[in-house]
Parts: C-alpha cells; structure tokens; sequence
C-alpha cells in the first residue's frame, strides 16, 4: 500500500477519505463512469502507544488493511463492495478534511491501538469483519456531521442573500453590515461564499440582476437610467453605467431598448 501523498496528510482532528488507486482518484474527481473504487482509505491522525505501533504497525487481510504511518497517521482501507455504504453516498466527504469531533476520535485511536495491539492472536476474518465495522462507524458519523453542516450553511447562505436582496437600494450595504445582520462574523460570511465570487461580487450581481427587471419592464420605461441607479444601490448613473456594460456588454439604455422592442 502507497504512502499518503503529503497534501491527503490530514491535521489532528480531521479525517481524509479518498479511493484507492490512482485512476480512482481522478475518476472521483473528474466524475469518470468507471463506478466505484477497489477501495476506501480513511485517513486521521491519532495517538497510539509508541511500543504498538513498533511491534505491529501493519495488518493486512483481504478485505481490509490497518496501516499506521510513521507520522502518526492510521490509515485504514476496505473495499468498497463490502460498505453498507455507496460510493456516491460518500462524495462528500471524499479528497478533502473533514472535522472528526474528540470523541469519535477517540473511539477510533483505542480500537486502532487494541487492534494493533492484539491483532496477531486473533482470527484474521473475525478481525476484518471488526475493522470493516469500523470504518462503517467512522463514515456513517462523519457523513452525518457534513451533511448536517452543509445544511446549516446552506440555510445561513440564503439568509444572508435574502438580507441583501431586501437592502439592495442602500448603498450603505457591505459585507460588515450583512455579518452584523446575521450575528456572525465577517469571517463567517465570507465562508458562506467561498465559491470563488465573494460577497462584493454577488452583491454586485443582484443588483446587476435587480437593474435587468426595472430596465425591462414596460411600467417603469418613464424612469430615468439614475433613478434606476438609485433603486438598485449604485452611487451615481456613469457608475451604474460602466458596471452594467461590463457585466452585459451593453449600456443600461441599449439593454432597456432591446429588452422593451423584444
């Protein structure tokens, strides 16, 4: 079994999951139809006792694999048939750390030293039965916690554009003011919108979006491009302007011209 590559080394207090094999890997992360891996490696750094992990540091049986790295790190591979638990239930938590809480950790260390401990006076298939078990606990509680996460971050993302979206005329509006509305902090928020845009650049996007509808609707075709400038936020019309054209291609006049002939 390959040594983890250095950036799949999980911190304390995290876990890693990943395929194993090469062409697994890239088939998870490039979406591949090659279906799921040969096997599942879990990855986290944990304490076991020096003199365990110099007597027996590897245990190898055919459906599963206890490694215990010289850095620290146990990694612990079963195949991937033999989990309740399919792969594409798995995704996320696969190729990146994900926070294992202290007492799950601690659970995993002490059977990890047991097993290293009393594994070659033990029945081999009792034993991977045992490891396969674990590796299910482990997985099935880290997945719940994740999910679990990512819906509570879904949940604060869309409070924190329903808030913009209802402020969007007030230029006063920042990343500040929004963290303070929510009670978290600017931190936080910009964690909700870690997906490469940021919180400036999705306000600036809604209000971009927000110009379209007025700019398009025939109702409000008597309302001036400043006004319009005014209602969506920007500090004055030339700004409004150029931050329109470089956002459609067209100046907010050619887009109401075109959006009020169509």
């Amino acid at each position: 079994m390959a040594e983890p590559h250095p950036v799949d080394v999980p911190a304390s207090g995290y876990l890693v999951v990943r395929a194993s094999g090469a062409a697994a890997a890239r088939a998870a992360i490039l979406g591949g139809a090659s279906g799921a891996p040969e096997g599942i490696q879990l990855l986290l750094r944990c304490p076991v006792p020096r003199a365990v992990a110099e007597s027996a540091a590897k245990l190898t049986f055919a459906d599963a694999t206890l490694h215990l790295q010289p850095s620290g790190v146990v990694m612990l591979t079963v195949a991937a048939a033999k989990l309740s638990i399919s792969f594409t239930e798995l995704r996320p938590l696969m190729f990146r750390p994900v926070e294992v809480d202290a007492p799950l950790r601690a659970l995993f260390a002490g059977a990890v030293a047991h097993v290293l401990a009393a594994g070659p006076r033990l029945d081999p298939h009792g034993l991977a039965h045992h490891l396969l078990g674990l590796a299910e606990l482990v997985l099935r509680s880290a997945l719940r916690v994740e999910l679990d996460r990512v819906d509570a971050l879904a949940a604060r993302r869309r409070e924190a554009l329903e808030y913009m979206r209802a402020h969007l005329s007030e230029q006063s509006l920042t990343a500040d003011r929004i963290a303070e509305a929510l009670y978290i902090s600017r931190r936080r928020l910009y964690q909700l919108f870690d997906d490469g845009q940021g919180v400036s650049e999705r306000l600036k996007g809604l209000r971009i979006e927000r110009a379209k509808v007025l700019l398009a609707d025939p109702a409000k075709a008597g309302r001036g491009i400043a006004e319009i400038a005014r209602d969506c936020g920007f500090t004055s019309a030339p700004h409004f302007s150029r931050t329109f054209r470089a956002a459609t291609g067209r100046t907010p006049r050619e887009f109401r011209e075109q959006a009020l002939r169509g």
